[in-house]
């Protein structure tokens, strides 16, 4: 049947509406990483990334693991994604910018990707709006049986992006 998401609320849907949060949230989907760590994945400023992180934390799509020693003495805070993302609808938020936000992190991972390494298909479809209705349950059926499966401990990472969008070079 699909994964039951609740409506997300302005501001959990504001903090998902930037492609550095969902990066910060991908990155930190199977291991907890530092500030500073995140920082260096992503070519960015430790002070705007640490913006990011709090961001996460707050709206409780990050969570803080217990701190541990870093360099010179200091204390580093590793943060691991807590997948609430998964759960919510952002659509119904009045918040802009959700897709615009994924569609940007999409591109900035793809952009890292191997492309000979990578698998890439276009589909083009002619729906009625039940037709339409299926194809999204179905596929929202496979995504959530795969979400839902335990990481294989020897698995290796990939991501998967899906795009449905009106084809407005072939309409007539």
């Amino acid at each position: 049947m699909g994964t039951k998401r609740r409506p997300a609320t302005e501001a959990e849907a504001r903090a998902l509406a930037s492609s550095a949060r969902l990066r910060i949230l991908r990155l930190c989907l199977d291991q907890a990483l530092t500030n500073k760590e995140l920082a260096g994945r992503l070519g960015a400023n430790p002070a705007t990334t640490l913006h990011h992180v709090r961001k996460l934390v707050e709206t409780g799509f990050l969570i803080a693991e217990p701190s541990r020693p870093g360099p010179r003495g200091s204390t580093e805070i590793p943060y691991r994604a807590t997948g609430k993302s998964w759960e919510m609808d952002v659509r119904e938020s009045g918040v802009s910018g959700g897709n615009a936000a994924i569609l940007g992190a999409f591109l900035e991972e793809v952009r890292l990707a191997d492309i000979g390494q990578s698998d890439f298909t276009r589909l083009g479809l002619r729906l009625s709006a039940e037709g339409h209705a299926e194809l999204r349950r179905r596929l929202q059926e496979v995504f959530d049986d795969f979400r839902g499966r335990p990481p294989a401990p020897d698995g290796e990472a990939y991501s998967l992006f899906l795009a449905i969008h009106h084809d407005t070079g072939r309409e007539s």
